[in-house]
């Protein structure tokens, strides 16, 4: 796993800076677990050195969100995998990139269905949730409040 960190300052002196930190994965199943650390460090990070507010549960929630994500880029995408987190005020936004065009579709609710919950989990935890196809691959972006 490659890590890229940025931080920049945001332009509205009200909200602070925005934070962000962005990982490259190569696309194995262990990628999976590295993307959640990833993200609970990060966010854990935010609190301790930024002294920002990240309850426990939004940090569980992102993290979840991101194995979701994550795990749908190792099943179905070939290649790399990418993940960016940002917080900027009171929100987190996690965008992870992969290279299979196929757009995801959430399934209908279905009890006794086995697996294939994942985006059904992501879409109920987030507040905004977008996947757009890019010129070589899709990107997932969602939006979590703080």
């Amino acid at each position: 796993m490659e890590q890229r960190l940025e931080e920049t300052e945001d332009r509205c002196p009200a909200t602070g800076r925005v934070l962000t930190r962005g990982a490259v994965f190569d696309g194995d199943s262990a990628m999976i677990g590295e993307a959640r650390r990833f993200a609970a460090d990060f966010l854990g990070g935010i609190r301790t050195e930024h002294g920002r507010t990240v309850p426990s549960h939004v940090i569980g929630a992102a993290q979840l969100v991101v194995s979701e994500l994550v795990t749908n880029a190792c099943k179905y995408a070939p290649g790399p995998c990418l993940l960016d987190l940002v917080v900027d005020g009171d929100v987190v936004e996690i965008t992870v990139w992969d290279t299979d065009s196929t757009l995801p579709v959430p399934s209908a609710a279905e009890p006794g269905r086995i697996g294939q919950h994942g985006l059904e989990i992501v879409i109920a935890l987030c507040e905004e949730y977008d996947v757009r196809r890019e010129p070589v691959g899709k990107r997932v972006k969602v939006r979590l409040s703080l």
